[in-house]
């Protein structure tokens, strides 16, 4: 049901955000354009003043510096800020380097979380901080989806687009209407929306439990709809007041997949293709399929540990009962795949396998649905490694879209593909070598170690942010780490796809000929899901086989 609703909506959003990329008129113009045009005025922008990929990725980086900037000093001097929780409630101290750690975390759509938000941070510093965050840091991934998606559309420009002006577009027209009507939803299904203090109850064994409220609606829905993922709570989804019934938690689901597979079909009709959108979007579904299957298949099964207990069903380990094992499994998959770290279960107690089909769906870099903007310039970079590798086999110079492949192109193409091996095997590799990276492990180590830090760069780098819960993250040296993995993945990977981005926008589109291999078949399809797991499988295969391969053959023997 969730996919058939994904693809049913993929091509009317995607239609959507295609006018809104490219400024046609759509049904919320009467009550947007004097915003828009206000807004304009007061940032000085100039819309019709387009950039060239160089100044588009500076204006980005230097956007998200200021934002960055900008909630370290709020989080800094939070508690200058009126309202609750009480100071008694804030255990976790806000030291620099936790606080620079948040700041990069939700200005990269990453929002790893290496604290309590209810034990941590005040409700306006979540609101004025996080929430807004959560709204621009996803309008500029979806803004450089939009100028990428326009260099591989263009021919002989200099230009892909106004990066402020896709900023404000992708705010107004996208993410707030959605998150509008989103938020109210949760609202009646019971997330609380008030700045109440926190209400001490007693329980039936006679103990007195601290209830944590505040203003949860407000963030809930936007951290998924952004793809940003993370949460109010420390528990994240799996709090009953984050994420109260099964509907919330399809409605989360599909508001992290509906944008980014949308944004496929946009590509297509940009392009003037609109098969090959489809092509890659079912290459994405298939990807989806298999990690589903995988990992329903290692959690529904009786957890080897048990045997002999007479125990029946799944592992329902570290799952909520009101999701059970199906719930919990869509959940972990949606968001492993989709650059959201919006977890409702603790994946620490997941199977080996289950945790493989996780840390496997961020390690292929946002290829299955990905962030917002960051999906769409993944898969087409696959796609053109596998375009690169067809052309090698048949002795063609490479084409994709009409758009030649040449040395320079393959020089952005290979550092693409070659930055998530090269930032998350180093910085696991230290992290492993050195007292201050194992010092983390507080719970578990062996291979289970291993992939918890294995999972926590590879979560960083996608900017997913989700963790399995066992490595202690709040220290120096992972929060400076970590840090390092997120700027990675947020404005390397960036800068990339925009570079190449313009030199596609600088060619002219090149004639269909019978030599010409096409991007819109089954056949090209098969090549580029083959690519994404060869290239999966040079890459990550043997630190996978230190950790959850060889924690399940030893579970087994």
């Amino acid at each position: 049901m969730f996919l058939a609703i994904v693809l049913g909506l993929a091509r009317p959003l995607g239609l959507y955000l295609l006018r809104v990329c490219e400024r046609q008129p759509t049904f919320l113009d009467p009550v947007l354009n004097p915003v828009e045009s206000m807004l304009y005025r007061l940032l000085g922008v100039r819309p019709e003043q387009e950039m060239s990929a160089r100044v588009y990725f500076f204006c980005f980086l230097l956007f998200g510096l200021g934002c960055a900037t900008l909630l370290f000093l709020v989080l800094i001097f939070q508690h200058w800020l009126p309202g609750g929780p009480a100071d008694a409630y804030l255990s976790t101290p806000m030291t620099r380097d936790l606080a620079a750690n948040i700041a990069v975390s939700f200005t990269t759509t990453t929002t790893w979380q290496a604290y309590g938000g209810e034990n941590t941070l005040r409700y306006l510093a979540q609101v004025i901080g996080l929430v807004a965050q959560n709204f621009l840091a996803a309008s500029a991934g979806l803004a450089v989806g939009f100028a990428f998606i326009r260099g591989i559309a263009r021919e002989r420009s200099a230009t892909i687009g106004n990066f402020w002006a896709d900023l404000i577009r992708s705010l107004l027209w996208v993410l707030l209407p959605l998150t509008l009507v989103g938020s109210l939803i949760l609202v009646w299904q019971g997330v609380p929306l008030n700045m109440a203090p926190y209400t001490s109850a007693h329980t039936l064994e006679g103990a007195t439990q601290t209830i944590a409220q505040g203003p949860v609606a407000a963030l809930e829905f936007i951290k998924n709809l952004g793809t940003n993922g993370g949460g109010f709570f420390n528990a994240n989804g799996a709090h009953p007041y984050a994420n109260p019934t099964p509907l919330t938690n399809f409605l989360g689901m599909l508001a992290i997949a509906l944008l980014p597979a949308s944004l496929m079909i946009t590509f297509g009709h940009i392009v003037n293709q609109p098969r090959a959108g489809w092509v890659l979007l079912m290459v994405m579904v298939a990807l989806f399929i298999i990690g589903l299957v995988v990992c329903d298949r290692a959690e529904t099964a009786a957890p080897p540990q048990l045997a002999g207990l007479n125990v029946v069903g799944g592992n329902l380990e570290g799952k909520e009962v009101r999701f059970g094992v199906g719930d919990s499994v869509l959940t972990a998959v949606v968001t492993s795949n989709a650059s959201t770290g919006s977890y409702n279960s603790m994946h620490d107690s997941f199977q080996p396998f289950g945790i493989l089909v996780l840390l496997v769906s961020m390690l292929l870099g946002e290829v299955v649905f990905g962030g917002l903007g960051t999906g769409v310039y993944s898969m087409v970079m696959a796609a053109l490694v596998g375009v690169f590798l067809g052309g090698l086999m048949v002795g063609r110079t490479p084409e994709y879209l009409g758009k030649r492949i040449s040395s320079a192109e393959t020089r952005w193409i290979a550092l693409y593909a070659l930055m998530t091996p090269m930032v998350v095997l180093v910085l696991t590799s230290v992290a492993v070598a050195v007292t201050a990276g194992r010092a983390g492990l507080v719970t578990n180590s062996g291979p289970r170690g291993f992939t918890e830090i294995l999972f926590a760069y590879a979560s960083c780098m996608a900017n997913n942010g989700q963790t399995m819960a066992g490595l202690n993250a709040d220290t120096v040296f992972y929060n400076v780490t970590t840090a390092v993995a997120m700027l990675a993945g947020r404005y390397g990977l960036a800068a990339l796809a925009l570079g190449l981005a313009g030199q596609f926008a600088a060619q002219r589109r090149r004639p269909t000929t019978a030599g010409t291999l096409p991007s819109d078949t089954p056949t090209f399809g098969a090549l580029v899901f083959g690519t994404i797991l060869l290239i999966g499988a040079l890459c990550f295969f043997a630190a996978l086989a230190v950790g959850p391969i060889a924690e399940s053959l030893g579970r087994s023997s």
